[in-house]
């Protein structure tokens, strides 16, 4: 595919069921330029991947039109808008705009409802006329519903004819239609009916009531699809409108859409970060739970990376302003959710499929079950026809199917955004929930990704202090995570020479550091590093050989100290293992997953982490490259496993990309998005398991979804057409039909909603 393709998403009006959806995707993929468009029956909306060069906005609404569709007015959220505060407002007025069209559908459906209960009542009183005047008193008020309440119904079937296609609109159409044309004949020429022997009856009622419970189903759906989409809402609400901007002595309130990489920006405690940034002056603790998950608030000082709509718990800081707008992470998750939202998952292409050709079938099996009754039906068979006519045409509804998988999908990639887990896709999410191998990076993913000092062991002659104080000394020039970690341990010890200078410093990449370090009492000559490159400058290793070699087999790594020319001692240094990881092993071997180490660190180092976390040491892989670790994958995948890679995403991108879903750990506000199937926002591995929970909860809704919109339609069909009543003199009303589809619909989005209750940490 190529590399250079826009990202447009329009939300469509007119949608019913997941023949539309076919419809308009088929228009859109044969306009000149377009590689993908998908289009999504919960979110109602289309997704587009296109050549700029080939194709515009103007030429994908038209190909939506083509298709006998409408493009909402409402501005649209497109890949790569220019602030979070844009996208919200986008969302405001589609929210909006979603909500007047409720109250419209609710007052035309309880109009339509009151109408038919008025119809029913008077038809059972005793008012002592004929069947003749009450079907004079009937037709007014239930022509009016037919056009003002129905005519969406109207409107949108002739849109589809006019293109040659049929929808859910078409059937609700040609059924009222029928029932209220013959009930129209029948009131104003009533000798036709009776000179073919027919009873006078109208079926006012049942045209009526059938408008009436699709509308309210459809209002029903709305406000759950309304609660499905509450994720978005939850994200979006997070971006405070403004940020306190900090010049000179002077701080001020400006809009957040005003505030530019590199502003100092006054956070003050109950305040909501503004944007991404680095804490300046000032220290706090920062509740990070509503984009990570992480239920403790984060100490932060100055120096440490704070994310934009977090909440400050305590205390008042000032950032430096680095990610503002769409660059921001809490901008990106929710591109990342709103795509995710907007997908497909493999499995709906049968619902897709069957949906496509739905329609004209339910109009041919309707139209044979009418031939039928008046053929052979019993008397009065005129009546019964029409009956089991309009029931085979309301009762069958593709929306059921259509809304089986997005809704799903949709509720829950929201609730893995809320947990801070960040699903790509419908693809992703289905993977996700078959797997049964998980390899797991060791840096940054098992462990801290943070060397820290253990053990400080002085060759004889030597002691800890004066040897952790030194190398701290001359490390602190020095900007290696190795350096860090001597400096930190240094600084929690007490360790000090006191007034120090370091002059001829140099530094070797992967090696290590020297210099001279010169205090009131002498200046001493400093190395520290690997054995090998003390041993290249000249130094006798044997007064230390026997620590390197003790702190290698236990799986430590070292940092040897040479002082004045004599090996002086080791540090000995290790990654640490996050709190987290033995649980989240432990919880994945439970649910049934082989659980892997895969390291490009030596076997003792690797060996020494799995023993803590719990991996088993057959499933152990150390001293592995890049390269070779996207081989190890494939390795697995050969022999029939469905495998997650756990990930940096960074260094491990190749083996990311040849698992069956990628896993990136992210760190907060390196949220690695681009770079995997799934992001862990919060970087705890336990949130592999929790990934693993939700997919396998949001596939088992799915099939739920799809298990009763199809047995729905095979078992209900029939009972319309009038299979029962040979057997028990039971044919299906028409009312009660429309009530049956309309709530196949709701049932389906509702099922999709316990998504929200999943507990997933």
């Amino acid at each position: 595919m190529p590399t250079n393709l826009a990202e447009l998403s329009l939300p469509i009006e007119g949608m019913t069921c997941a023949s539309c959806v076919n419809r308009i995707e088929r228009f859109l993929k044969r306009t000149p330029g377009v590689e993908e468009a998908v289009v999504n029956l919960a979110t109602e909306v289309a997704t587009i991947r296109y050549l700029p060069a080939e194709a515009g906005r103007a030429e994908l609404v038209a190909a939506v039109e083509a298709a006998g569709y409408d493009v909402r007015p409402a501005p649209n959220v497109v890949a790569g808008s220019d602030s979070g505060a844009a996208l919200a407002a986008a969302a405001d007025v589609d929210a909006t705009q979603r909500a007047a069209e409720a109250r419209a559908l609710l007052l035309r459906a309880a109009a339509s409802i009151a109408v038919a209960v008025g119809i029913m009542a008077l038809m059972a009183a005793p008012l002592g006329l004929a069947m003749e005047q009450l079907n004079w008193l009937a037709i007014v008020p239930a022509t009016l519903i037919q056009a003002w309440a129905g005519g969406r119904f109207y409107r949108a079937a002739w849109r589809a004819a006019r293109h040659g296609a049929t929808n859910m609109d078409t059937l609700i159409a040609v059924g009222t239609s029928a029932a209220w044309g013959y009930s129209v004949v029948i009131t104003v020429w009533p000798a036709v009916a009776t000179s073919a022997g027919i009873e006078p009856a109208a079926y006012f009622d049942s045209s009526t009531i059938i408008i009436g419970f699709v509308l309210l189903g459809r209002w029903l759906e709305a406000r759950a699809k309304s609660q499905a989409g509450s994720a978005i809402r939850a994200l979006l609400a997070l971006e405070p409108p403004i940020a306190r901007r900090v010049t000179g002595a002077e701080e001020r309130d400006v809009p957040l859409a005003e505030v530019a990489p590199g502003d100092l920006l006054r956070v003050r405690p109950g305040d909501r970060i503004p944007v991404d940034g680095v804490v300046v002056s000032g220290e706090s603790a920062v509740d990070q739970s509503m984009l990570t998950g992480e239920s403790m608030p984060v100490e932060v000082g100055p120096g440490n990376v704070v994310i934009g709509g977090t909440l400050n718990a305590s205390g008042s800081f000032v950032l430096r302003a680095t990610r503002v707008g769409r660059d921001t992470v809490l901008a990106q998750i929710v591109d990342l959710v709103q795509r995710a939202q907007g997908s497909k998952a493999p499995i709906q292409r049968l619902a897709d499929r069957v949906s496509e050709v739905f329609v004209p079938v339910v109009l041919l099996a309707a139209a044979a079950t009418f031939v039928v009754w008046l053929a052979v039906g019993p008397e009065p068979r005129l009546t019964l026809a029409l009956t089991a006519f309009v029931a085979v045409l309301i009762i069958a509804c593709p929306c059921a199917m259509g809304l089986a998988t997005p809704t799903a999908i949709m509720v829950g990639t929201g609730r893995g955004a809320e947990a801070g887990i960040l699903i790509r896709g419908g693809e992703a999410l289905e993977a996700a929930h078959r797997l049964d191998t998980v390899v797991f990076d060791k840096t940054g993913t098992l462990t801290e990704g943070r060397p820290r000092v253990g053990d400080i062991l002085p060759a004889p002659g030597f002691d800890a202090a004066t040897l952790l104080a030194l190398a701290a000394s001359l490390e602190a020039h020095s900007e290696h995570p190795v350096g860090e970690a001597i400096v930190a341990r240094s600084a929690a010890d007490g360790a000090s020479l006191g007034a120090s200078t370091v002059t001829d410093f140099g530094s070797t990449a992967g090696r290590g550091v020297e210099g001279t370090v010169t205090t009131e009492a002498a200046g001493r000559r400093v190395l520290v590093g690997t054995a090998a490159f003390l041993d290249a400058n000249g130094i006798d290793l044997a007064p230390i050989r026997a620590a390197i070699d003790g702190a290698s087999r236990a799986g430590w790594a070292v940092a040897a100290i040479a002082i004045n020319g004599r090996a002086a001692g080791v540090l000995t240094l290790r990654d640490s293992v996050k709190a987290s990881a033995r649980a989240a092993v432990a919880e994945l071997r439970r649910a049934g997953v082989e659980v892997w180490l895969l390291t490009g660190d030596s076997r003792a180092v690797a060996e020494s982490v799995a023993g803590e976390v719990g991996i088993p040491s057959d499933r152990i892989r150390a001293d592995v490259l890049p390269a070779g670790k996207a081989a190890m994958i494939n390795e697995l995948r050969t022999k029939g496993r469905v495998v997650a890679m756990v990930g940096d995403g960074v260094n491990d991108a190749p083996a990311l990309a040849s698992a069956d879903v990628g896993i990136a750990i992210g760190s907060g506000a390196d949220v690695a998005i681009e770079a995997a199937d799934v992001t862990l926002v919060g970087g705890d591995p336990r949130e592999v398991a929790a990934a693993i929970r939700l997919s396998r909860a949001t596939m088992r809704v799915v099939r739920q979804n799809l298990a009763w919109a199809f047995g729905y339609n095979v078992v209900l069909i029939p009972v319309a057409m009038g299979v029962l009543f040979p057997i028990a003199g039971v044919l299906l009303n028409p009312g009660l039909a429309a009530a049956a589809m309309a709530m196949s619909s709701v049932s389906v989005v509702v099922n999709s909603l316990r998504l929200r209750r999943v507990r997933l940490g």
